[in-house]
Protein backbone atom coordinates (compact mmCIF):
# COMPACT_ATOMS: atom_id res chain seq x y z
CA UNK A 1 0.00 0.00 0.00
CA UNK A 2 2.29 3.12 -1.30
CA UNK A 3 2.02 6.09 0.17
CA UNK A 4 0.29 5.15 3.85
CA UNK A 5 -0.05 8.30 6.20
CA UNK A 6 2.14 7.56 8.82
CA UNK A 7 0.79 8.86 12.68
CA UNK A 8 3.18 11.36 13.97
CA UNK A 9 3.38 10.88 18.53
CA UNK A 10 5.03 14.69 20.09
CA UNK A 11 5.52 16.20 22.79
CA UNK A 12 7.64 19.46 23.53
CA UNK A 13 10.22 18.70 21.40
CA UNK A 14 9.98 14.81 20.49
CA UNK A 15 8.38 13.81 17.40
CA UNK A 16 8.56 10.16 15.92
CA UNK A 17 6.23 8.96 13.35
CA UNK A 18 4.06 5.04 13.70
CA UNK A 19 2.69 3.24 11.00
CA UNK A 20 -1.30 2.68 10.99
CA UNK A 21 -1.48 -0.49 10.56
CA UNK A 22 1.38 -1.59 13.05
CA UNK A 23 -0.05 0.78 15.79
CA UNK A 24 -3.26 -1.68 15.62
CA UNK A 25 -1.64 -4.27 17.61
CA UNK A 26 -2.14 -3.30 21.39
CA UNK A 27 1.00 -5.71 22.52
CA UNK A 28 3.39 -4.21 20.20
CA UNK A 29 5.03 -0.76 20.43
CA UNK A 30 6.88 0.78 17.56
CA UNK A 31 8.63 4.73 16.16
CA UNK A 32 10.57 5.90 13.81
CA UNK A 33 12.59 9.11 14.61
CA UNK A 34 13.18 12.36 13.31
CA UNK A 35 15.39 15.32 13.18
CA UNK A 36 13.48 16.91 15.68
CA UNK A 37 14.04 16.73 19.71
CA UNK A 38 17.55 16.16 20.49
CA UNK A 39 20.96 18.09 21.13
CA UNK A 40 23.07 17.83 18.44
CA UNK A 41 24.31 20.49 16.70
CA UNK A 42 25.49 20.86 12.58
CA UNK A 43 24.74 18.38 10.28
CA UNK A 44 23.73 15.93 13.14
CA UNK A 45 21.04 18.56 14.67
CA UNK A 46 19.14 17.79 16.41
CA UNK A 47 17.61 14.22 17.18
CA UNK A 48 20.66 12.07 16.43
CA UNK A 49 20.19 8.65 18.40
CA UNK A 50 23.36 7.35 15.93
CA UNK A 51 25.92 6.13 17.72
CA UNK A 52 28.19 5.00 14.91
CA UNK A 53 27.34 8.47 13.33
CA UNK A 54 30.85 10.51 14.24
CA UNK A 55 28.89 13.02 16.40
CA UNK A 56 29.75 13.28 19.92
CA UNK A 57 29.17 10.57 21.90
CA UNK A 58 27.65 12.57 24.87
CA UNK A 59 25.08 14.33 22.36
CA UNK A 60 23.92 10.92 21.30
CA UNK A 61 23.21 8.99 24.34
CA UNK A 62 21.61 12.71 25.77
CA UNK A 63 19.45 12.17 22.41
CA UNK A 64 18.90 8.11 23.53
CA UNK A 65 17.90 9.34 26.51
CA UNK A 66 15.61 12.30 25.50
CA UNK A 67 14.15 9.35 23.49
CA UNK A 68 13.90 6.65 25.64
CA UNK A 69 11.89 9.42 27.78
CA UNK A 70 9.86 10.58 25.05
CA UNK A 71 8.53 7.15 23.81
CA UNK A 72 8.86 5.57 27.45
CA UNK A 73 11.41 2.79 26.62
CA UNK A 74 14.31 2.37 29.46
CA UNK A 75 17.18 3.34 26.87
CA UNK A 76 18.91 0.17 27.91
CA UNK A 77 16.24 -2.00 26.51
CA UNK A 78 16.83 -0.29 22.61
CA UNK A 79 19.45 -2.44 20.90
CA UNK A 80 20.93 -1.81 17.36
CA UNK A 81 23.38 -3.04 15.48
CA UNK A 82 26.65 -1.39 14.11
CA UNK A 83 25.62 -1.80 10.85
CA UNK A 84 28.37 -2.96 7.50
CA UNK A 85 25.36 -2.45 4.81
CA UNK A 86 25.46 -6.96 4.84
CA UNK A 87 23.14 -9.28 5.03
CA UNK A 88 23.78 -10.68 8.70
CA UNK A 89 20.91 -11.26 10.79
CA UNK A 90 20.63 -11.56 14.86
CA UNK A 91 18.03 -13.17 17.01
CA UNK A 92 18.39 -11.42 20.48
CA UNK A 93 17.20 -14.35 23.06
CA UNK A 94 17.13 -14.20 27.18
CA UNK A 95 21.08 -15.65 27.20
CA UNK A 96 21.51 -12.37 25.23
CA UNK A 97 20.39 -10.07 27.72
CA UNK A 98 22.61 -12.22 30.22
CA UNK A 99 25.25 -11.21 28.24
CA UNK A 100 27.94 -7.97 29.60
CA UNK A 101 27.30 -4.96 28.02
CA UNK A 102 30.45 -5.15 26.11
CA UNK A 103 29.43 -8.63 25.05
CA UNK A 104 26.41 -7.59 23.55
CA UNK A 105 27.99 -4.58 21.76
CA UNK A 106 30.67 -6.64 19.98
CA UNK A 107 27.38 -9.89 19.64
CA UNK A 108 25.62 -6.91 17.68
CA UNK A 109 28.70 -5.62 15.73
CA UNK A 110 28.22 -6.13 11.92
CA UNK A 111 24.35 -7.42 11.88
CA UNK A 112 22.10 -5.69 9.76
CA UNK A 113 18.93 -7.18 11.11
CA UNK A 114 17.45 -7.85 14.53
CA UNK A 115 14.88 -9.99 15.22
CA UNK A 116 13.12 -10.81 18.80
CA UNK A 117 10.61 -12.69 20.60
CA UNK A 118 11.27 -11.55 23.99
CA UNK A 119 9.13 -9.02 25.59
CA UNK A 120 10.63 -5.52 26.24
CA UNK A 121 13.41 -5.92 24.41
CA UNK A 122 13.42 -3.32 21.09
CA UNK A 123 14.89 -4.07 18.08
CA UNK A 124 16.26 -0.97 15.89
CA UNK A 125 18.20 -0.45 13.29
CA UNK A 126 19.35 3.27 12.34
CA UNK A 127 19.73 5.02 8.47
CA UNK A 128 20.28 7.88 6.59
CA UNK A 129 18.44 6.98 3.18
CA UNK A 130 18.68 3.69 3.35
CA UNK A 131 15.71 1.42 3.63
CA UNK A 132 14.36 0.67 7.29
CA UNK A 133 12.08 -2.06 7.50
CA UNK A 134 9.92 -2.69 10.46
CA UNK A 135 8.14 -6.52 10.86
CA UNK A 136 5.80 -7.85 13.16
CA UNK A 137 4.58 -11.53 13.17
CA UNK A 138 1.77 -11.47 14.95
CA UNK A 139 1.16 -15.43 14.91
CA UNK A 140 4.07 -16.23 17.37
CA UNK A 141 4.27 -12.38 18.84
CA UNK A 142 8.15 -11.85 16.93
CA UNK A 143 9.53 -8.59 16.25
CA UNK A 144 12.36 -7.66 13.68
CA UNK A 145 14.26 -4.78 12.48
CA UNK A 146 16.06 -4.58 9.17
CA UNK A 147 18.42 -1.99 7.62
CA UNK A 148 18.47 -2.77 3.70
CA UNK A 149 20.69 -0.27 1.93
CA UNK A 150 21.22 -1.10 -1.84
CA UNK A 151 23.87 -3.86 -1.18
CA UNK A 152 21.21 -5.26 1.46
CA UNK A 153 18.73 -5.15 -0.88
CA UNK A 154 20.49 -7.18 -3.46
CA UNK A 155 21.35 -9.58 -0.89
CA UNK A 156 18.28 -10.15 -0.25
CA UNK A 157 18.13 -8.94 3.85
CA UNK A 158 14.60 -8.62 4.07
CA UNK A 159 13.61 -11.86 2.40
CA UNK A 160 16.16 -13.34 4.71
CA UNK A 161 15.21 -12.07 7.55
CA UNK A 162 11.44 -13.28 6.84
CA UNK A 163 13.03 -16.73 6.51
CA UNK A 164 14.41 -16.26 9.86
CA UNK A 165 10.92 -15.41 11.00
CA UNK A 166 9.88 -18.56 9.44
CA UNK A 167 12.18 -21.21 10.09
CA UNK A 168 13.64 -20.07 13.55
CA UNK A 169 10.17 -19.17 15.30
CA UNK A 170 7.45 -20.65 13.41
CA UNK A 171 5.49 -17.89 11.95
CA UNK A 172 3.18 -18.20 8.89
CA UNK A 173 4.12 -15.77 6.51
CA UNK A 174 0.76 -14.74 6.18
CA UNK A 175 0.79 -13.51 9.77
CA UNK A 176 3.37 -10.97 9.27
CA UNK A 177 2.99 -7.17 9.01
CA UNK A 178 5.81 -4.84 7.50
CA UNK A 179 6.58 -1.25 7.59
CA UNK A 180 8.93 0.33 5.32
CA UNK A 181 9.84 3.83 6.93
CA UNK A 182 11.02 6.71 5.29
CA UNK A 183 13.92 6.50 3.28
CA UNK A 184 15.79 7.62 -0.15
CA UNK A 185 12.99 7.45 -3.43
CA UNK A 186 13.57 6.92 -6.44
CA UNK A 187 13.55 10.04 -7.99
CA UNK A 188 16.26 10.94 -6.07
CA UNK A 189 18.12 7.39 -5.68
CA UNK A 190 20.50 8.19 -8.91
CA UNK A 191 22.82 5.27 -9.48
CA UNK A 192 26.05 4.52 -11.15
CA UNK A 193 25.20 1.44 -14.07
CA UNK A 194 27.63 -0.78 -11.61
CA UNK A 195 24.73 -0.58 -8.97
CA UNK A 196 22.04 -1.30 -11.67
CA UNK A 197 24.25 -4.31 -12.96
CA UNK A 198 24.04 -5.38 -9.61
CA UNK A 199 21.05 -5.55 -9.06
CA UNK A 200 20.22 -7.21 -12.44
CA UNK A 201 22.64 -9.61 -11.44
CA UNK A 202 20.77 -10.67 -8.43
CA UNK A 203 17.49 -12.03 -10.49
CA UNK A 204 15.53 -9.06 -9.63
CA UNK A 205 12.84 -7.81 -12.22
CA UNK A 206 15.03 -4.76 -12.67
CA UNK A 207 11.89 -3.14 -15.12
CA UNK A 208 9.81 -2.79 -11.83
CA UNK A 209 11.57 -1.38 -9.79
CA UNK A 210 14.38 0.81 -12.44
CA UNK A 211 14.13 3.77 -14.90
CA UNK A 212 16.67 5.75 -16.94
CA UNK A 213 16.57 8.98 -16.49
CA UNK A 214 16.22 10.59 -20.22
CA UNK A 215 17.87 14.11 -19.87
CA UNK A 216 20.90 13.00 -17.80
CA UNK A 217 21.21 9.02 -18.36
CA UNK A 218 21.01 8.24 -15.06
CA UNK A 219 19.49 5.32 -14.01
CA UNK A 220 17.15 5.73 -10.84
CA UNK A 221 16.52 2.49 -8.28
CA UNK A 222 12.81 2.32 -6.31
CA UNK A 223 14.38 0.20 -2.91
CA UNK A 224 10.89 1.04 -1.71
CA UNK A 225 9.66 -1.29 -4.25
CA UNK A 226 12.62 -3.70 -4.48
CA UNK A 227 12.00 -4.23 -0.42
CA UNK A 228 7.99 -4.56 -0.85
CA UNK A 229 9.00 -7.19 -3.84
CA UNK A 230 10.62 -9.52 -1.45
CA UNK A 231 7.88 -8.80 1.22
CA UNK A 232 5.66 -10.19 -0.81
CA UNK A 233 7.83 -12.72 -2.62
CA UNK A 234 8.07 -14.24 1.19
CA UNK A 235 4.32 -14.46 1.24
CA UNK A 236 3.52 -11.54 3.32
CA UNK A 237 0.00 -10.13 1.71
CA UNK A 238 0.27 -6.61 0.05
CA UNK A 239 -2.83 -5.14 2.14
CA UNK A 240 0.04 -5.90 5.16
CA UNK A 241 2.61 -4.02 3.72
CA UNK A 242 2.73 -0.27 5.07
CA UNK A 243 5.22 2.01 2.41
CA UNK A 244 5.39 5.37 4.70
CA UNK A 245 6.51 6.73 1.06
CA UNK A 246 8.36 9.62 2.47
CA UNK A 247 11.70 10.74 0.38
CA UNK A 248 14.48 11.39 3.34
CA UNK A 249 16.50 13.42 0.72
CA UNK A 250 13.56 15.61 -0.08
CA UNK A 251 12.52 15.89 3.37
CA UNK A 252 15.83 16.48 4.67
CA UNK A 253 14.99 19.12 7.01
CA UNK A 254 12.93 16.71 8.88
CA UNK A 255 15.39 13.49 7.99
CA UNK A 256 18.80 12.55 7.63
CA UNK A 257 19.77 12.05 4.59
CA UNK A 258 23.50 11.18 4.13
CA UNK A 259 23.15 12.14 0.29
CA UNK A 260 22.20 15.44 0.84
CA UNK A 261 24.51 16.18 4.29
CA UNK A 262 27.25 13.63 3.91
CA UNK A 263 27.81 10.37 5.72
CA UNK A 264 29.35 12.48 8.60
CA UNK A 265 25.58 13.47 9.84
CA UNK A 266 22.81 11.74 11.61
CA UNK A 267 20.75 8.69 11.69
CA UNK A 268 17.24 7.92 11.75
CA UNK A 269 16.56 5.30 14.78
CA UNK A 270 13.04 2.77 13.54
CA UNK A 271 12.44 0.33 16.52
CA UNK A 272 10.01 -2.25 17.11
CA UNK A 273 9.29 -4.06 20.64
CA UNK A 274 6.77 -6.77 21.76
CA UNK A 275 5.46 -5.22 25.28
CA UNK A 276 5.92 -6.71 28.57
Amino acid sequence: MIGTKMKILKNDTLKVLQFSGLSGFCNTFHFVTTRHGGVSKGNYATMNPGMYSGDDLGSVRMNLEFLSRGIGISSECIFFPHQVHGCEICSLDESFLSLPGKEQTAFLDGADALVTDVAGICVAVSTADCVPVLLYAADKKVVAAVHAGWRGTVQQIVAKTVSVLVDEYGCNPLSVFAGIAPSIGKESFEVGDEVLDAFIQSGVDVERIAYRNPITGKAHIDLWEANRMQLLDAGIPSSQIEVAGICTYTHYNDFFSARRLGIKSGRILSGIMIKD
